[in-house]
């Protein structure tokens, strides 16, 4: 198995270490392709967790505001990702941030209004696990406003936007992408765990047999909201670590904290 494999010496020093041992002993049946991609996940999390922590200091020590957002298909991994982002933060300087259906006074506020008052002040990250383009895809989609509230948000979408920008904040915008099969896959699992299934709701559960309509409304998302200021950034989501660490690696790309950048 091992000579199959072609392990290297830097893999035969993986399994070695603690991390290794760790996930050899969790399996009753020895996987080394299974255990070394789970040994190398952890291996790079951890780094560039480590660089977060560095990032968050260089954000607060320079007054800094930034904004990710993390949207997507349901069962996308979104919640998971957020989670990893954000593991070793200082929970004093930053928030996720992921509000309910709005309630009968928020609406017949501006629609943006909610999501102001979460923006970040000077030194703060703030993520939101889904945003103000609930009313972009799940809102139309699901029946939770009419089509007039629909597309005044999507004509003023990009200039609200670009109104962040212009006042200081950063804003990183992410589309978790799966496969229907994947979607269907996690939704029955989750079902059938009773640690996860409290946390399904009715939209998760029709969101299968809803497939096409969100399609159709995420492409003129895109189309709207994709602008140079503020791109989307699409991370390919049917395997949960690499998800994670892209939308980590973009992050800590992205912003210029400091000239050396953690190991590709």
């Amino acid at each position: 198995m091992m000579d199959e494999l072609e392990l290297s010496e830097k893999d035969m020093r993986l399994f070695n270490s603690k991390l290794g041992l760790k996930y050899l002993m969790r399996t009753k049946e020895v996987n080394i392709k299974r255990t070394l991609k789970k040994v190398i996940y952890e291996s790079r999390l951890r780094k560039m967790q480590i660089e977060m922590i560095k990032m968050q200091k260089w954000i607060q020590a320079n007054n800094k505001r930034v904004i990710v957002i993390f949207e997507g298909r349901d069962m996308a991994g979104k919640s998971g990702a957020i989670r990893r982002m954000t593991e070793h933060l200082n929970p004093r300087e930053y928030r996720v941030v992921a509000l309910p259906k709005r309630t009968g006074k928020e609406q017949s506020q501006w629609y943006f209004q909610r999501y102001t008052t979460h923006l970040p002040m000077g030194g703060e990250l703030v993520i939101f696990d889904r945003s103000w383009y609930d009313r972009a895809v799940i809102e139309p989609v699901n029946g939770y406003c009419t089509q007039a509230d629909y597309e005044e948000f999507m004509s003023q979408v990009a200039v609200f936007e670009r109104m962040l920008s212009e006042s200081g904040i950063r804003l990183i915008k992410f589309y978790f992408s799966i496969s229907k099969e994947e979607q269907i896959d996690r939704l029955e699992r989750m079902k059938k765990d009773p640690r996860k299934k409290h946390k399904l709701t009715q939209d998760d559960i029709d969101a299968p047999s809803k497939w096409d309509e969100y399609t159709k409304y995420k492409q003129r998302m895109f189309e709207v909201s994709n602008t140079e200021e503020n791109p989307w950034q699409i991370v390919q989501a049917n395997s949960k670590m690499m998800a994670r660490i892209k939308s980590i690696q973009f992050v800590l790309d992205k912003l210029p904290w400091k000239d050396e950048k953690p190991e590709a």
